[in-house]
């Protein structure tokens, strides 16, 4: 019964023998040295697990801290004995890769399942502080004497110095050690990558081969670190160049290559390779040096030239020595009919260069009308461009080009200048009172001293604010909101008239627009001619001018050219209009004829055919 209830052994009083004395030592001292040497393990053990690098954190079955090291303390920000008896998911609080707490527990799964089981590699440990660190591990079942489950222990470690010396030598193997640009391994991939997308978008995908033209001299006369230094400060500019989906890649020597991942027209790619070619060759300070290069790029465009990265890019290699071949700042095309293009581009720019000191520009006028009366209200100045060799040329080859290489800003502060003159020459005349309006590009309303700009040259021609109104479409006016507002209360403040153009065909908040201090809606042509080609679609010319009218706006339709669209808008209470069917744009002498007569007749210009 004493053994029973645990008694280690016995002796009889009055009937110990050497042979029960001798049982009883051994016993004894079988038992002591079996303690000795548990005690021995279960001290190694802890002094193991106080020791181990790893994190190590055990539960009993229902899932309560029941031991927790020294690294485990510091991993997770709990003391053992603060956690010991709290819930596991309490201490050891874990995120999946998507920043949700896990569902799935791995512990009570490796005591379910009676086997290790290696903690996902995208979990993250949520600190007791706070602090997000990612971590790896595995869990295991803890058997008691009989092999049953008693609990689980995770074994688990902090790798963030470990991820990010992974991400380091990712980065290291996918760029350039010199330049910190994507080498050739990176690129292919992106290059693949803007392929995958470009037809999904409607786009195509330019890459551009770039050479730097007389960079060895440099690199042999004043040394490499002279060289490198100038390839990591040409790499700067190429990268300020480019939109952020763009890459630009280092392939090595003074090579580069950018990446267009998306482009509409293949013209885009010439404007940012010319861009580019003046980047390059502006002068680059390196150490004590002014330094001067130049570059040469070839052009490929996807899906025209290649349908992968490895032909794109030996295409513009290729189109790259042609373009060297021409000198030193060259630009080629892979296909000669987009070369072609794209030297008529530059041919244009250069004759616009060269178009505002050869005088070739000149201003029509086309009248405003009062449909209620014919009276002339207004005129719109239109720019004409006669080149001497092409003669004239439309506004819809060069404008574009004038937007996009800057050349706008001279050309418009001509035209705004020219058409204040001209309003202020037929004013002295006598003529009647006639409002002169002004096109402003998005470029110009976005220049810096616009408002100056437009005052001074009020102030230079003498006209009155009241005959200037300046047409802007709904997209440039929406692109800033908040600063177009202020810019056109400055400009209402001084009595400059103001009008929304081609309404209806961009992107506008009609809370805004009632901010804005509006005089008039321009109904864009393409609605105006629903009201001849598809009556039944004239809905869209009704609601603008019945919301103007709310708004106490003046309404405007551009191309009017038929009578019917001449009388349809009448009937709606539109109040001005423009267009072939009262006059196409003339010349100054000829709008100073109309002013005289006062008016055009109302189906006067029906018979003549737009030029």
């Amino acid at each position: 019964k004493a053994l029973q209830e645990g008694a280690e052994d016995y002796l009889v009083k009055g009937k110990i023998d050497t042979r029960s004395l001798l049982r009883a030592l051994r016993y004894a001292i079988e038992r002591k040295v079996l303690e000795e040497a548990l005690f021995a393990e279960k001290e190694r053990a802890q002094v193991s697990l106080k020791c181990i690098g790893d994190a190590v954190l055990c539960t009993d079955l229902e899932g309560r801290i029941t031991f927790l090291n020294h690294v485990g303390e510091r991993t997770t920000g709990w003391s053992f004995r603060e956690a010991a008896g709290r819930p596991r998911a309490e201490v050891l609080r874990v995120l999946d890769g998507s920043g949700r707490e896990v569902s799935r527990d791995e512990m009570p799964m490796a005591v379910d399942l009676d086997q290790t089981l290696h903690l996902p590699a995208s979990w993250t440990l949520v600190r007791r502080d706070g602090l997000a660190i990612p971590i790896e591990g595995s869990a295991a079942p803890i058997h008691d004497r009989e092999g049953n489950s008693s609990g689980a222990v995770v074994v688990f470690r902090d790798v963030s110095a470990a991820r990010a010396l992974a991400l380091q030598m990712t980065h290291a193997a996918e760029h350039d050690l010199l330049t910190g640009l994507p080498n050739r391994l990176l690129l292919n991939d992106r290059i693949g990558q803007a392929i995958a997308v470009a037809p999904r978008h409607v786009k195509k995908v330019a890459v551009m081969f770039l050479d730097l033209d007389g960079f060895k001299h440099i690199n042999d006369s004043l040394g490499h670190t002279i060289g490198d230094q100038l390839l990591q400060s040409i790499a700067r500019r190429l990268v300020a160049n480019v939109r952020a989906p763009d890459t630009v890649s280092r392939q090595g020597g003074d090579e580069f290559i950018v990446l267009l991942s998306e482009v509409e027209r293949w013209e885009e790619a010439a404007v940012a390779a010319k861009r580019m070619l003046r980047t390059v060759a502006q002068p680059q300070a390196v150490g004590e040096h002014d330094l001067h290069v130049t570059a040469s790029i070839g052009v490929s465009v996807y899906p025209d030239d290649g349908l992968d990265a490895e032909t794109l890019i030996k295409n513009a290699d290729t189109a790259m020595y042609q373009a060297k071949a021409h000198g030193p700042q060259s630009l080629k095309f892979f296909k000669p009919a987009m070369y072609e293009r794209a030297v008529e581009r530059q041919s244009i720019e250069e004759s616009l260069r060269r178009a505002l000191e050869r005088q070739e520009f000149t201003l029509h006028y086309q009248p405003k009308v009062r449909l209620a009366t014919g009276a002339i209200t207004g005129a719109e100045a239109l720019l004409r461009w006669t080149h001497p060799v092409r003669g004239l040329v439309p506004p819809g080859e060069f404008i574009h080009v004038a937007e996009d290489s800057g050349l706008v800003l001279p050309i418009g502060k001509w035209v705004l200048r020219e058409a204040c003159m001209q309003a202020r020459a037929w004013a002295d005349a006598g003529l009647p009172a006639a409002t002169m309006a002004v096109n402003i590009s998005a470029v110009e309303f976005a220049a810096d001293g616009f408002l100056d700009g437009v005052f001074a040259v009020l102030e230079e021609t003498g006209l009155d604010p009241q005959a200037l109104e300046l047409e802007l479409t709904e997209s440039v006016l929406m692109r800033r909101a908040a600063a177009s507002e202020a810019i056109l209360r400055t400009l209402k403040a001084r009595g400059v008239q103001l009008a929304v153009d081609d309404f209806g065909t961009g992107y506008s908040s009609l809370s805004y627009l009632r901010r804005f201090p509006i005089d008039a809606l321009k109904i864009d042509q393409s609605f105006v001619r629903q009201i001849s080609t598809s009556p039944a679609e004239t809905g869209i010319v009704s609601a603008v001018i019945s919301m103007g009218r709310s708004l106490k706006l003046r309404v405007i339709a551009e191309g009017v050219e038929t009578p019917e669209e001449a009388d349809f808008l009448l009937a709606q209470q539109c109040d001005e209009a423009q267009g072939y069917h009262f006059s196409r744009p003339v010349p100054p002498r000829r709008f100073a004829e109309l002013l005289t007569g006062g008016c055009v007749p109302r189906h006067a210009a029906a018979k003549a055919q737009p030029p």
